[in-house]
């Protein structure tokens, strides 16, 4: 009898279904009841039953085939609530199956159990919505899982599921992954298919999973990559990732380490672990450490306030009457979007788009790898939407509805003197930026590569005060392999736990 879920990896999981030592039926009811149990809140729906009949008639011989598995809240299975993680949309059913989710568990053969909490529409780096309340990290409770993928995080590193989907538009598979200790890997634009409803807008969302292990990463490509006909922007899937990998020959390869990027302010010590990091990587694999002068504009506020126009689109004749119902960062922010953007924030954001390209380009010419941290410092307190110890002035605005409303007058004004003086909105966004720069710390480690396109790698490497510090790493474009191959030297030489100690019950080590 399975007791509790399974604590190593999908695919071992997948090896125990075969040699007959376990169950999909047995894992599944462990899994369930460890769901329960836990009181992480990192599930927003359960389906009990057609998890059931879905373990009863597995197919072991599939990739995942028996295994239990979370959905990303921000994804669809038909007949399961689509919600956006939204008070708005809390009565909404999916219509229709995501293709990458398809693919997970028709081809893949892995049993959906139920939907994994995320931040409201995948908009803040934290999981804490009206909806679902908060998400806590399975190291420590009372820490941020971080987002948008926080739930999946999770319940993979909580040792609920094995393997959780997930999704990165700014960071939000490699931001929860290192707070919680876990492999998360963002592909090449288009590496899986956002269809069959895909806005193209922004042009930075990539979709994947929170793992365990690079084999389960890399099964996952095998089985979800590939071109989509109703994702115009969907790659063809070469295959072979799990059974190639460690055929890259990483000895003399370029790497330039640079623990912050785009002015991103590191918290203490981190920088110091992730060249303690960095060096153990290099010297195991024959990696040449070189010199980069890497010069990158912040983008997460710029990029941010188009990426509204999105939300807009998916708010339809709800907004602004809907605004009540959104979280408060939500809310304010799409009313700040409304008030500051316009052609002239637009052209600075894509002017700063191919200063950024050109930028990535030029460093990729001089080497093949560059190393950095994953997030700022390690998880922060669950509650809060943003790593900023202090008050910053979107909580005062969001103190009261006096205050609110308050926000919403001077937003009407800024849009008001915004038509005469265009150029005053990028004014008052750099301002803001500048005034409270921890409003785009969370992602300005991350979100140059979803900009760029290139694929990037979060390595669980060290612990920081006992919680979870990420090693990123990013390649040139279509070198996901070798990203893999990168994780997969750290993951056999040094290694990480695969899931928090307070579940393995084995105490963290800072190495």
């Amino acid at each position: 009898m399975t007791d509790t879920p399974w604590l190593d990896d999908a695919c071992s999981l997948v090896d125990a279904f075969r040699a007959g030592t376990r169950s999909p039926k047995e894992e599944l009811q462990a899994t369930l009841d460890a769901i329960g149990a836990s009181d992480l809140n990192c599930f927003s729906f359960l389906d009990p039953e057609r998890a059931l009949a879905a373990a009863e008639q597995a197919d072991v011989s599939k990739p995942f085939g028996g295994v239990p598995v979370g959905i990303k809240e921000l994804d669809q299975v038909e007949g399961w609530p689509d919600t956006g993680a939204s008070l708005v949309f809390k009565d909404r059913i999916a219509t229709y199956t995501g293709e990458s989710v398809r693919r997970f568990i028709e081809d893949g053969g892995a049993v959906p159990v139920g939907l994994t909490t995320a931040s409201e529409f995948g908009g803040l780096n934290v999981s804490v919505t009206k909806l679902n309340g908060v998400t806590h990290n399975p190291w420590r409770r009372g820490r941020t899982a971080g987002g948008s993928s926080g739930g999946s995080a999770a319940a993979v590193a909580g040792g609920l599921v094995t393997i959780a989907s997930g999704g990165d538009g700014g960071g939000s598979i490699r931001i929860p992954a290192g707070y919680c200790g876990l492999l998360g890997m963002k592909g090449t634009y288009g590496r899986i298919s956002r269809g069959p409803v895909a806005f193209f807008r922004p042009g930075t969302v990539v979709l994947g999973c929170l793992a365990r292990s690079v084999r389960d990463a890399a099964r996952h490509f095998d089985v979800c990559a590939g071109v989509d006909p109703r994702d115009p922007w969907s790659l063809p899937n070469p295959g072979g990732w799990e059974a190639g990998l460690g055929g890259t020959q990483l000895r003399g390869k370029r790497v330039a380490v640079l623990p912050s990027i785009a002015g991103v302010r590191l918290e203490p010590g981190v920088e110091e672990l992730i060249r303690a990091a960095a060096k153990d990587l290099i010297e195991l694999t024959g990696m040449v450490e070189v010199d980069l002068d890497l010069r990158l504009p912040n983008l997460a506020a710029q990029w941010a306030m188009g990426n509204l126009s999105t939300l807009l689109a998916e708010l339809g004749p709800h907004w602004p009457g809907c605004a009540k119902d959104l979280t408060d960062e939500i809310a304010l922010g799409t009313i700040m979007a409304q008030s500051l953007y316009n052609l002239h924030l637009a052209s600075v954001a894509e002017a700063q788009r191919v200063q950024a390209n050109e930028a990535m380009a030029t460093a990729f010419e001089q080497v093949d790898y560059i190393i950095s941290a994953t997030n700022p410092g390690p998880a922060f307190p669950a509650e809060a939407t943003t790593s900023s110890p202090t008050e910053t002035f979107i909580d005062r605005a969001k103190a009261s509805p006096a205050a609110r409303a308050a926000f919403r007058g001077l937003m009407a004004t800024v849009r008001i003197v915004g038509g005469a003086f265009p150029r005053l909105s990028n004014a008052l966004v750099d301002a803001v930026v500048e005034k409270v720069p921890d409003l785009v710390t969370m992602g300005g480690l991350t979100i140059i590569s979803n900009i760029y396109g290139n694929p990037a790698v979060s390595i669980p490497a060290r612990t920081l005060d006992g919680l979870p510090i990420g090693m990123q790493v990013l390649a040139r474009h279509h070198r996901d392999a070798e990203l893999f191959d990168v994780a997969l030297a750290y993951e056999r030489e040094i290694g990480w736990p695969k899931v928090a100690p307070a579940v393995s019950g084995v105490a963290p080590s800072s190495v």
